[in-house]
C-alpha cells in the first residue's frame, strides 16, 4: 500500500531537497515528494509564502538572503593574483575567432578579461561574462537561456542543459571546487548537469584550477581525468598532484613557469 505524506511532511521534504540542491525542476520536485503536479504547486505555493524558496519557470530554487547572495563575487576576490596569472596563460591557448564555451567560475571570468582581442564567439550561461562584452564590438556571446542563480549570477535548470547539448564549440574553458585522481569536482550540485552537456560539445576541454583545489573532494563528482585534456594551474600547486595529472594523461600548463 502506497503512503501518502501530509503536506507539513512534504513540504519539510521538499525543502530539505532544495536546501541540498538549491535549484530543482517540477519534475524532479514531483518525484522528490511523490505527489501531483497540481499537490506540488500548493506546496510550492505554501513555502513561498513563509520565505523558504521562490517559485521558477519549470521549477523552485531557495530562497536566499540578500547578504549572501551574489557569492560570485566574493569567490572573484579569493586568491586574485593566482586567478590572473592563470587566466592570462590560459587565454594564450586560444587561437582567433575560436569558438568558446566559458562556464561560470570566477577564474573563467577572469580568462574572459584577456580575450577581447582574440574575436572569440562565445557561448556561456554567465551573467557576469554576458555584462563583461556588453558594449564590445570584437566579441559575439551567445547566452544560454535558463532561470537566474543569482547567487552565482549564473543561468541554470532544464533550458540551459539543452542550449549546451545542442551546440559544438572548438574549445570548453571551466572551472572546478576540486580536483584528485578520482577526477574533478563541484560543490554546486545544480551546475552539474550543465556542465556535462558543456564537456560533450567541445573539442578540447581545459580547466583552470588553482592549487587550493588539488587534493579536494566536494559533493558532486563531475567527470573522471581521462574526459578533459588540459590542466592550467599556478606555481604553488604541489609537484606531487602535477605528476598525477601527467600520469593520467592531462597535459598540465603551470601559469608564470618559462617554457623548457
Amino acid at each position: 500500500m502506497k503512503t501518502v505524506m501530509h503536506s507539513e511532511a512534504r513540504r519539510a521534504r521538499l525543502a530539505a531537497h532544495l536546501r541540498l540542491t538549491e535549484f530543482a525542476s517540477l519534475g524532479e520536485l514531483v518525484r522528490e515528494a511523490g505527489t501531483s503536479v497540481s499537490t506540488l504547486r500548493r506546496d510550492l505555493l505554501a513555502l513561498e509564502s513563509s520565505g523558504l524558496i521562490k517559485r521558477t519557470h519549470g521549477g523552485a530554487r531557495l530562497a536566499v538572503p540578500r547578504a549572501e547572495e551574489f557569492t560570485f563575487n566574493r569567490l572573484s576576490t579569493a586568491n586574485v593574483r593566482e586567478k590572473e596569472a592563470i587566466a592570462a596563460e590560459c587565454a594564450k591557448l586560444v587561437g582567433t575567432r575560436q569558438s568558446l564555451i566559458l562556464d561560470s567560475g570566477s577564474t573563467v571570468h577572469q580568462v574572459a578579461v584577456f580575450l577581447e582581442r582574440k574575436q572569440p564567439q562565445i557561448f556561456t550561461n554567465s551573467l557576469p561574462v554576458a555584462n563583461l562584452f556588453s558594449s564590445s564590438t570584437h566579441v559575439e556571446v551567445l547566452l544560454s537561456g535558463g532561470t537566474v542563480y543569482p547567487r552565482l549570477g549564473v543561468l541554470v535548470g532544464p533550458l540551459a542543459e539543452r542550449a549546451f547539448s545542442e551546440i559544438h564549440a572548438d574549445i570548453a574553458i571551466m572551472g572546478g571546487s576540486g580536483i584528485c585522481e578520482d577526477g574533478i569536482f563541484n560543490s554546486h550540485a545544480l551546475l552539474i548537469g550543465i556542465q556535462r552537456a558543456m564537456l560533450a560539445a567541445a573539442g578540447k576541454i581545459i580547466f583552470c584550477l588553482d592549487h587550493t583545489k588539488f587534493g579536494r573532494k566536494s559533493m558532486s563528482r563531475l567527470c573522471g581525468l581521462e574526459e578533459i585534456h588540459m590542466v592550467v594551474t599556478d606555481r604553488a600547486t604541489p609537484p606531487a598532484q602535477i605528476e598525477m595529472l601527467r600520469d593520467a594523461g592531462v597535459e598540465v600548463v603551470i601559469a608564470g613557469e618559462e617554457a623548457p
